[in-house]
């Protein structure tokens, strides 16, 4: 029977007393703390992405949620492989310059792993891949088609770069016909330059104006970190913005720091305030908004894509 690409667990409130006043001299609070799973849905996904020579976000960016989604059967293909042309200050993922161009075939074998793992939901992100004329957006074109033509029925939700402001390559994924298209915004404008090198707030902004302009019934959906050091009053600012551009779906998350070399956590942003978060997004206007401490792009993505179109 097809798996729907989901995961199933929330974050459980916790008093706000016992909120640590400074993250950098505390254990993570108990919200954050997660159960790592091993059991024999995890080695059987991690068999066939390494059989079938594939990455996936969950592992390259050290996803929190890894170990319970892959005992649920869900992952996030991670396609133009496992080394970005930037070097974020929050991401995990390998950066520096890629020895060889995209992979031709791996379209196909994302499919074939689509169809082994029974999905009817799929998600479909990438490195930046500045060094390709169009940033690897034919090969998400092609991803989706492959998907498609092995599982149909498949729902397919593609995570794009920002393609350096190539509307072109945009118009190539958009005419793929994806489910929902995401692009995250990652943060408030201010913290740009520290979190996202190479990135600017307003071409995400205008990328997901023209995603919807190019196809109006196409939800379309992005996310922010939270914890970085933004300000309540700039978080706000920036999900109204988001609305501005006809944003149907948001996701608000926590920051974790993947490493010491990464950016620091400059707070724990408590489960009351990302409730919060959620109630006024609804009031701005989104379709739906997936607010909690351990939320990443895909948490809830079956459901999300669902709330959509009520």
């Amino acid at each position: 029977m097809a798996t729907p690409f989901h995961i199933i667990s929330d974050s459980v409130p916790i008093p706000a007393s016992k909120v640590p006043p400074d993250p950098a001299g505390h254990p993570r609070p108990e919200w954050l703390r997660v159960k790592f799973f091993n059991g024999p849905n995890y080695q059987d996904l991690k068999h066939i992405m390494r059989t079938l020579g594939l990455h996936t976000v969950c592992e390259s960016a050290r996803c929190p949620n890894m170990g319970e989604c892959w005992e649920h059967r869900t992952a996030t293909f991670m396609i133009l492989g496992n080394i970005c042309t930037r070097a974020c200050g929050f991401c995990a993922v390998p950066s520096g310059k890629p020895a060889a161009p995209p992979d031709e075939q791996e379209p196909e074998r994302v499919a074939e792993a689509v169809q082994l793992m029974g999905l009817r939901y799929a998600v479909v992100t990438s490195v930046n891949r500045d060094d390709q004329p169009d940033g690897g957006a034919a090969i998400f074109a092609r991803t989706i088609a492959e998907i498609r033509g092995r599982v149909p029925g498949c729902k397919v939700e593609v995570l794009i770069p920002d393609f350096r402001g190539d509307w072109r390559a945009l118009e190539t994924v958009v005419r793929a016909q994806p489910d929902v298209l995401n692009h995250n915004t990652e943060t408030v404008p201010r913290l740009y330059r520290q979190v996202r090198k190479g990135a600017i707030y307003e071409r995400s902004l205008e990328l997901l104006r023209r995603a919807k302009f190019l196809a109006p019934e196409m939800p379309t959906k992005t996310g922010l970190m939270l914890g970085l050091g933004e300000t309540r009053e700039e978080v706000l600012a920036a999900m109204q913005d988001l609305a501005a551009q006809g944003t149907d779906i948001l996701t608000l998350g926590q920051y974790l720091q993947p490493t010491r070399e990464h950016l620091p956590v400059v707070r724990f942003v408590h489960p009351e305030e990302f409730a919060e978060y959620k109630k006024l997004g609804e009031q701005m206007g989104f379709a739906h908004v997936e607010s909690g401490p351990l939320v990443r792009s895909s948490y809830h993505a079956f459901e999300q894509e669902a709330a959509a179109h009520v």
